[in-house]
Protein backbone atom coordinates (compact mmCIF):
# COMPACT_ATOMS: atom_id res chain seq x y z
CA UNK A 1 0.00 0.00 0.00
CA UNK A 2 3.22 2.43 0.82
CA UNK A 3 4.33 1.24 -2.53
CA UNK A 4 1.59 2.16 -4.11
CA UNK A 5 1.30 5.81 -2.56
CA UNK A 6 5.45 6.26 -3.39
CA UNK A 7 5.31 5.30 -6.83
CA UNK A 8 1.87 7.35 -7.69
CA UNK A 9 3.46 10.22 -6.07
CA UNK A 10 6.27 10.28 -8.37
CA UNK A 11 8.19 10.50 -4.96
CA UNK A 12 11.19 9.04 -3.88
CA UNK A 13 11.89 8.75 -0.66
CA UNK A 14 15.95 10.22 0.19
CA UNK A 15 17.40 7.74 2.14
CA UNK A 16 19.57 10.39 4.01
CA UNK A 17 16.74 11.70 5.44
CA UNK A 18 16.19 8.26 6.80
CA UNK A 19 19.59 6.86 8.15
CA UNK A 20 17.87 3.74 10.54
CA UNK A 21 16.57 2.52 7.10
CA UNK A 22 19.90 1.84 5.81
CA UNK A 23 20.83 -0.44 9.09
CA UNK A 24 18.18 -2.43 8.48
CA UNK A 25 15.88 -3.41 11.92
CA UNK A 26 18.63 -1.60 14.44
CA UNK A 27 16.65 0.35 16.04
CA UNK A 28 14.63 -2.73 17.00
CA UNK A 29 17.96 -4.63 18.57
CA UNK A 30 18.91 -4.52 21.78
CA UNK A 31 21.90 -6.42 23.76
CA UNK A 32 20.81 -7.39 27.06
CA UNK A 33 22.76 -9.30 29.48
CA UNK A 34 20.95 -12.54 29.87
CA UNK A 35 23.39 -14.73 27.81
CA UNK A 36 26.36 -16.06 29.53
CA UNK A 37 29.41 -14.24 28.52
CA UNK A 38 32.15 -17.08 29.46
CA UNK A 39 30.90 -20.41 27.85
CA UNK A 40 32.01 -23.71 29.00
CA UNK A 41 30.82 -27.09 28.44
CA UNK A 42 29.01 -27.07 31.44
CA UNK A 43 26.91 -23.88 30.71
CA UNK A 44 26.56 -24.89 27.14
CA UNK A 45 25.07 -28.68 28.03
CA UNK A 46 22.56 -26.86 30.42
CA UNK A 47 21.88 -23.88 27.93
CA UNK A 48 20.82 -26.54 24.92
CA UNK A 49 18.83 -28.55 28.02
CA UNK A 50 16.69 -31.54 27.28
CA UNK A 51 18.58 -34.00 29.12
CA UNK A 52 21.85 -33.24 27.84
CA UNK A 53 22.68 -31.77 30.75
CA UNK A 54 23.39 -35.39 32.16
CA UNK A 55 26.60 -36.08 30.39
CA UNK A 56 28.36 -33.09 31.36
CA UNK A 57 30.75 -34.81 33.44
CA UNK A 58 31.76 -37.52 30.75
CA UNK A 59 32.22 -34.94 28.34
CA UNK A 60 34.31 -32.49 30.44
CA UNK A 61 36.27 -35.49 31.10
CA UNK A 62 37.16 -36.89 27.84
CA UNK A 63 36.80 -33.49 25.16
CA UNK A 64 37.93 -31.59 28.62
CA UNK A 65 37.73 -28.04 26.22
CA UNK A 66 34.64 -26.22 24.68
CA UNK A 67 36.33 -25.37 21.98
CA UNK A 68 37.32 -29.03 21.09
CA UNK A 69 33.14 -30.16 21.94
CA UNK A 70 32.70 -27.29 18.57
CA UNK A 71 34.71 -28.96 16.61
CA UNK A 72 33.21 -32.79 17.63
CA UNK A 73 32.33 -34.83 15.30
CA UNK A 74 29.10 -37.92 15.56
CA UNK A 75 31.09 -40.50 15.74
CA UNK A 76 33.47 -39.60 18.37
CA UNK A 77 30.03 -38.59 20.86
CA UNK A 78 29.25 -42.12 19.58
CA UNK A 79 31.80 -43.54 21.17
CA UNK A 80 31.30 -42.14 24.23
CA UNK A 81 28.08 -43.63 24.63
CA UNK A 82 25.83 -40.60 24.27
CA UNK A 83 22.49 -41.60 22.65
CA UNK A 84 21.66 -40.26 18.84
CA UNK A 85 18.82 -37.67 20.32
CA UNK A 86 21.47 -35.94 22.65
CA UNK A 87 23.93 -36.23 20.34
CA UNK A 88 22.12 -34.68 17.47
CA UNK A 89 21.09 -32.12 19.98
CA UNK A 90 24.50 -31.16 20.83
CA UNK A 91 25.58 -31.03 17.33
CA UNK A 92 22.58 -28.91 16.22
CA UNK A 93 23.43 -26.09 18.71
CA UNK A 94 27.26 -26.27 18.45
CA UNK A 95 26.82 -25.55 14.94
CA UNK A 96 24.39 -22.41 15.61
CA UNK A 97 26.73 -21.79 18.44
CA UNK A 98 29.40 -21.31 15.65
CA UNK A 99 27.46 -19.43 13.44
CA UNK A 100 26.66 -17.20 15.82
CA UNK A 101 22.75 -17.52 15.91
CA UNK A 102 22.67 -18.91 19.75
CA UNK A 103 24.15 -18.53 23.01
CA UNK A 104 23.44 -20.06 26.25
CA UNK A 105 21.11 -17.98 28.68
CA UNK A 106 22.16 -16.87 31.65
CA UNK A 107 19.00 -19.15 33.32
CA UNK A 108 17.85 -21.65 31.46
CA UNK A 109 14.17 -21.61 29.36
CA UNK A 110 11.70 -23.87 31.48
CA UNK A 111 10.64 -26.51 28.90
Amino acid sequence: MALKATLSSGRIPSLQSQPSRLLGFSRFSSKSDQYILKVGIPEFLNGVGKGVEAHVQKLEKEIGDFQKLLVTRTLKLKKLGLPCKHRKLILKYTHKYRLGLWRPRAEPVKS
